[in-house]
């Protein structure tokens, strides 16, 4: 009798930690994943998908970081992997090149472009990119979003820009506008 009142206090104090982790986080995750999933519906499954991951995972939230910090990389992770696992780069072009733009043309096909080279990228060199390139953080803020020292974020997107200079055609760097600029910035 006592250990099944105990697991239900238990279980109520855990649902009540849920909710109160969402509540805070919720709307910085889907921010996140919306920046990079594009779509409102994509974005919604992926905060869903987070937020189960981490909650399955919270014994690997070893403190030391804030749990911002934390949920950053995981939803940084999950949605880089949901583009490069579900082939959703041809779908993106696909559901893009339908819409409206928020921009202009130009810049929302950049954009697009951008993610789903992105995607292709090594993860580590994806995350930092991401946080430079789409987020416009600083080099110290993404050293302290991915657990590593600003000299390894520099050296991650030198790696990232050397790669996707070698991995780009000259028709598909002229897209990436902002390339050199950052490079130059941060590298």
């Amino acid at each position: 009798m006592v250990g099944v009142m105990l697991s239900r206090q238990m279980a109520q104090d855990r649902r009540a930690e849920t909710r109160e982790l969402f509540q805070v986080y919720g709307p910085m995750v889907y921010r996140r994943a919306f920046s990079l999933m594009g779509s409102k519906s994509d974005a919604e499954d992926a905060v869903q998908d987070v937020f189960v991951k981490a909650f399955s995972n919270l014994d690997a939230f070893r403190g030391e970081s804030r749990p911002s910090t934390w949920l950053f990389r995981i939803t940084t992770n999950h949605c880089l992997n949901v583009i490069r696992n579900s082939k959703r780069q041809r779908e993106l072009l696909e559901e893009h090149h339908d819409r409206e733009p928020r921009r202009s043309a130009e810049s929302a096909d950049e954009r697009l472009f951008v993610v789903t080279l992105l995607a292709a990228a090594q993860p580590d060199q994806a995350a930092a990119a991401v946080c430079i390139y789409l987020d416009g953080m600083t080099r110290h803020e993404t050293a302290e979003v991915l657990g590593v020292s600003t000299r390894t974020v520099g050296n991650l997107l030198t790696r990232f820009s050397s790669w996707a200079r070698d991995t780009l055609s000259e028709q598909d760097l002229g897209r990436v506008t902002g390339l050199d600029a950052i490079e130059d910035a941060y590298g």
